[in-house]
């Protein structure tokens, strides 16, 4: 009797080989599931610049939602869907939603705050929205504070949407224990629906800080960055209007918004690198599971 023999006389004698045709098809649904869930439902987002200082900060890692406007052509995980204006059961962001926008004339992510919707009017002097023929209150607030080291060196290349903390230098003041920060003026807006946020103006007479008044078109939105003079959205030129420019171009279709950030989870400083060891270090935590949703006057503020 042979060993082959034998060994099929054994009792309970089972074939252990893989069964790769299962096995990539259970990866594949799995994949398949989580690419449904970043369309549909929710996806992670990672700040590169500082466009969104001082509510987001370059390495915060955030939640957003992608359904509170319906799906479009810009919902789907990768943007791999010709653009279009359709879209499936959809509705209109509110003043101060902050939401993930894609430009007109690139497939990359910006995220900024709707500060007009459709309908409404929006003019700027010397920095101040004004907004259906009023202008929109701003107060003065205490500067906020912005670590000086190199945890927020911007890590986006180039053009107008780079917005480092180094913009900031002016503004460096050493603290009594030794460290070193960012103070920017600082002032709080509050738009018609009561929404209020901290935004940084520090600079007069910059370009984009006055506007005559356009009238927003249906279906779109006016969006800016609360750095505002370092931040490419609606008021600054696309590269359909002229080369270099990488703004938005105007109001943009909510077609092209993606969602709306919800909340941070996690944010890690410069100095965090691709080695596992140095992730912890880098946490800020005092930046977990800050709500991005504006708070309404006389509430509170949730961006402090």
């Amino acid at each position: 009797m042979t060993v082959t023999e034998t060994q099929a006389e054994i009792p309970g004698q089972e074939d252990k080989s893989v069964n790769w045709v299962a096995e990539i098809r259970g990866l594949a649904l799995m994949l398949l599931g989580v690419l449904a869930f970043h369309t549909l439902i929710a996806k992670p987002f990672y700040i590169p610049s500082a466009s969104m200082v001082p509510n987001l900060m370059v390495g915060d890692r955030l939640i957003v939602s992608k359904y509170p406007y319906g799906w479009s052509w810009v919902s789907a995980s990768f943007h791999i869907l010709p653009r279009a204006n359709w879209r499936i059961a959809p509705a209109t962001p509110e003043y101060g939603d902050v939401v993930i926008v894609v430009p007109p004339d690139r497939a990359e992510d910006y995220i900024k705050r709707v500060v007009a919707l459709p309908g409404d009017t929006i003019a700027l002097v010397n920095g101040q929205i004004i907004l259906n023929g009023e202008p929109v209150p701003q107060s003065v607030e205490p500067p906020v504070r912005l670590p000086a080291d190199n945890d927020n060196l911007c890590l986006s290349a180039g053009g107008f949407e780079h917005s480092c903390l180094d913009d900031f230098e002016a503004y460096r003041v050493r603290l009594e224990d030794g460290s070193e920060v960012y103070e920017p003026p600082t002032l709080r807006e509050t738009l018609p629906n009561g929404a209020t946020y901290l935004i940084i103006d520090h600079i007069p007479g910059n370009a984009y800080d006055n506007m005559e008044p356009i009238t927003v078109p249906d279906g779109q939105v006016f969006l800016m960055g609360d750095n505002r003079d370092h931040s490419a959205d609606s008021r600054a030129p696309s590269a359909f209007d002229f080369p270099g420019g990488n703004g938005l171009g105007g109001s943009v279709p909510i077609a092209d918004i993606g969602g709306r950030a919800e909340f941070i989870t996690f944010s890690l400083d410069g100095n965090a690198t691709i080695n596992p060891l140095t992730w912890l270090p880098a946490l800020r935590p005092d930046r977990a599971w800050t709500s991005l949703r504006p708070a309404l006057a006389g509430e509170g503020s949730r961006d402090e």
